[in-house]
C-alpha cells in the first residue's frame, strides 16, 4: 500500500481514539460507559494533550538533533496558532454535538484549505471544483435543518456549537495551509511541535479559570488521548509530505464514517435522515475535490 495512504488510514483512527476519549471526558458522569468519571472542559483536554505531545516531540526533536525553533518560523507559528484555536474550538463542539456531526463538520478543513491555498499560496482552483465545494455547503445547509425534521427520538443540534465547528474547520484549513508551505523548509515532527509549544502557556493560564483535578482511571484516559493525538498528528504530516494531498484526501473522510458508527452504537446518538443525506453531500463534495483535483 501507498505510504502516504497508510499514513492517513492509521492517522484518522487514531483521531478517533482520540475524540472517543474527548467524548468520554467531556460528558463526564453523564455517559455511561465509565460511570464516575469527572467532567473535563476542553481546553483543559488541550492542556494535557499538549503536554505529552511536547514531551514526545521535544525528545525527538533532540534525538535527532534538530533545531527546537525550526527554519520558518512564521509559517510555524501559523500553523501553531491557527491549530490550537481548531482543536480548542473542536474539543467543545465534540461534548455539545454529536460525533457524526462536529467531525463531519470538521472534515471541511480541506475545502478551506483549498480556498486558502489560492489566496495565499496562489494555487489555481478550477471552476469545477468549486461546484463541488457547493455541495459540500449544501451539505453543512442541510443538517442546519436537521431541528426543523427530526423526530423526538432523534438528536438535535446546537446551532452555535454547529456554527463554531464551521469556524474550527477554517482554522483547521489555515493550519494545512501552512503544513503544505512548509512541507520544504521543515521536518513533521518540527510542525507538529509547534502546536504545544504554543497552546501549553495559553491554556495553563486558562485552566486558572476552570480545571478538574485527574483522579483513578482517569489519567490513564488523559495519557492516552495525549500519545494518540501524537501519533495522529505525526502521522497526518507525514502523509502531507510522502503524497499530494488529493491523493491522500479521500482516505482520511474515512474518519466521519468511523465517527459515525462510534456515535450510533457506543453513544446512542440517533440522527435524522436529513443529517445523515448532509454528511453524504459534505464527503461527496470534499472528496469529488481531492480526485478532480488528482486528474
Amino acid at each position: 500500500m501507498n505510504k502516504g495512504i497508510l499514513y492517513i488510514i492509521v492517522s484518522g483512527l487514531s483521531f478517533l481514539v482520540v475524540n472517543f476519549f474527548v467524548k468520554i471526558l467531556g460528558a463526564g458522569p453523564e455517559q455511561e460507559l465509565f460511570p464516575g468519571t469527572q467532567k473535563y472542559p476542553g481546553h483543559e483536554l488541550v492542556l494535557f494533550r499538549s503536554i505529552i505531545s511536547f514531551a514526545i516531540s521535544l525528545y525527538i526533536i533532540k534525538r535527532r538533533k534538530l533545531s527546537v525553533l525550526g527554519n520558518n518560523r512564521k509559517w510555524l507559528l501559523i500553523r501553531g496558532f491557527s491549530g490550537m484555536i481548531a482543536l480548542t474550538i473542536f474539543f467543545y463542539t465534540i461534548h455539545h454535538l454529536p460525533l457524526a456531526i462536529a467531525s463531519t463538520v470538521q472534515y471541511l478543513a480541506p475545502i478551506f484549505t483549498i480556498i486558502f491555498a489560492m489566496l495565499i499560496l496562489k494555487e489555481r482552483v478550477a471552476k469545477l471544483q468549486w461546484l463541488f465545494i457547493v455541495i459540500a455547503f449544501i451539505g453543512v445547509a442541510l443538517i442546519g435543518l436537521n431541528n426543523l425534521f427530526s423526530a423526538d427520538n432523534y438528536v438535535g443540534i446546537d446551532y452555535t456549537w454547529f456554527g463554531l465547528g464551521i469556524i474550527s474547520s477554517a482554522f483547521s484549513g489555515i493550519a494545512y495551509t501552512a503544513i503544505i508551505r512548509l512541507k520544504a523548509t521543515d521536518s513533521p515532527i518540527n510542525i507538529v511541535l509547534y502546536f504545544p509549544m504554543l497552546s501549553i502557556p495559553i491554556m495553563s493560564f486558562w485552566c486558572l479559570f476552570e480545571f478538574t483535578f485527574p483522579s483513578g482511571i482517569e489519567w490513564l484516559f488523559l495519557l492516552l488521548l495525549g500519545i494518540f493525538t501524537q501519533i495522529a498528528q505525526v502521522l497526518l504530516t507525514k502523509a502531507l509530505h510522502e503524497e499530494s494531498a488529493a491523493i491522500i484526501t479521500p482516505f482520511q473522510y474515512l474518519g466521519a464514517v468511523y465517527a459515525t458508527v462510534l456515535g450510533y452504537f457506543i453513544f446512542d446518538e440517533r440522527l435524522s435522515w436529513i443529517v445523515y443525506a448532509g454528511i453524504a453531500l459534505i464527503l461527496t463534495g470534499i472528496i469529488a475535490n481531492a480526485l478532480l483535483k488528482k486528474s
